[in-house]
């Protein structure tokens, strides 16, 4: 509980604290978890809520949903820091809480950073959870499997809390420069392009981007109530310079362009430099993941294979460590990908059979492969033919495959680069030995 004095004034506190959400609609993202008919909002509305513990990273919003879910659940909210106690503090909370439960009160007990508990500490709490003297709420940026002990995390339901995208800052700082909680009697008058650079900047914290916003606001050209906030501003502010970038405009869609042209130009240099421009104007390393991924298979495919495992790679080390650690597995990934052997023939094969499938869509599949799980089945001719190709020396068949009406047709038809040389080589034997065996 908050102590108020003679000097209290609301406007001292931190404007996310001024601005945190009272009820599960105010809340920005999560919807996976909060939405309407999903799993936790079920939990809250029903008043059946179990122990849990929340993961995810820095500012998605973990303090504030277990303060919502204390509030809706009409439950004493006891917050309490992994950092500054000890099993002492711990001891003196329990005591209370079960002196609570005698009276017919219900206490939900936030540990923040619980992985920083240390195996005796957590012990502590077991007791309480088992006897329901408490509803523990852990919040962890640390996977709890391996930093939360066996005991008590089997007596939690794990929640994954996702972070938040720029569109769900954009929305929180749009909200902020109404509410009038947040600057009472002022105007605040801001670009939404500056809304998404400090979006981008807050790399998904909510908290971050809101003391940035109130940075920024505080610090801005002030007139008759009404303050501008300026782009040089903010860059001063942050100590990042606003690059020519609009994520969701042109030049987005320029630079991403760039950077896959470049690549398969084999031009490592210009690869790199728009692989910096992005990630420094606060793409997210995802989506760039995702693209180099594609282009793995799109443009170098049967050349070199492992293009793709190194593109796949790069997606779970920039997924895992984030920005701006990922940055170089990403350039290591571009790198690869500027300098690899290239071939479209896998996305041509696939365009090419598209084509043909979606003219074809009611083409039978040939009774020779198709499966006979039942008597019936077999009677009708399904599979009558089938040559089992790991029964011959070859480990080959003359057995069609495609369609009568597609008989003999050719989609793939592999390039003269890299691995590829010798897969085309291969094919052409495949092809010489069915001809004879027709």
């Amino acid at each position: 509980m908050k102590t108020q004095n003679l000097f209290y004034n609301e406007m001292n506190e931190p404007l996310a604290a001024r601005l945190r959400p009272q009820t599960l609609d105010e809340i920005i993202g999560q919807q996976h978890l909060i939405g309407p008919g999903k799993v936790l909002r079920k939990m809250v509305e029903s008043d059946r809520i179990p122990s849990m513990i929340f993961w995810g990273p820095p500012g998605v919003g973990k303090t504030t949903l277990a303060s919502v879910i204390a509030r809706m659940t009409r439950a004493s909210f006891v917050d309490f820091s992994a950092v500054t106690s000890g099993i002492k503090e711990i001891k003196e909370v329990m005591k209370r809480a079960e002196e609570a439960v005698e009276m017919g009160d219900r206490t939900i007990l936030f540990i923040d950073e619980i992985h920083r508990f240390n195996k005796a500490q957590q012990d502590a709490f077991l007791p309480f959870v088992e006897k329901g003297s408490i509803i523990l709420i852990g919040a962890t940026t640390e996977n709890p499997s391996f930093e939360v002990n066996g005991a008590l995390l089997s007596r939690c339901k794990v929640f994954v809390l996702k972070q938040l995208t720029a569109e769900d800052i954009v929305e929180l700082l749009k909200r902020a420069i109404t509410d009038p909680r947040a600057f009472p009697g002022k105007t605040i008058d801001i670009d939404e392009k500056d809304l998404y650079f400090i979006a981008n900047f807050s790399n998904g914290d909510a908290r971050m981007a809101l003391s940035t916003l109130e940075m920024v606001v505080l610090n801005g050209e002030e007139k008759d109530d009404h303050i501008t906030v300026r782009s040089e501003l903010i860059e001063e502010i942050t100590s990042k310079k606003s690059l020519l970038y609009d994520k969701k405009g042109e030049e987005h869609y320029n630079i991403i362009s760039a950077l896959h042209k470049s690549m398969r130009n084999s031009d490592p240099d210009a690869a790199v430099y728009w692989l910096a421009r992005m990630l420094e104007a606060g793409e997210d390393p995802l989506y760039v993941a995702r693209r180099i991924i594609r282009f793995a298979s799109e443009d170098i495919g049967m050349a070199d294979p492992r293009a793709l495992q190194i593109a796949v790679a790069a997606y779970e080390a920039s997924h895992y460590i984030g920005m701006p650690e990922c940055s170089v597995n990403l350039t290591e990934a571009v790198l690869y990908m500027s300098m690899a052997p290239k071939s479209n023939s896998a996305y041509m094969a696939y365009e090419r059979a598209r084509s043909d499938a979606m003219r074809m869509l009611d083409e039978p599949v040939p009774l020779v492969i198709r499966n006979a799980p039942t008597g019936l089945m077999k009677d009708l001719g399904y599979g009558d033919g089938y040559q089992y190709a790991h029964d011959t020396e070859e480990k080959l068949t003359n057995m069609q495959c495609l369609p009568d009406s597609l008989k003999d047709k050719v989609y793939y038809e592999p390039v003269d680069q890299g691995l590829e040389r010798q897969i085309s080589e291969r094919l052409k034997q495949i092809k010489d030995w069915k001809k004879k065996h027709q």
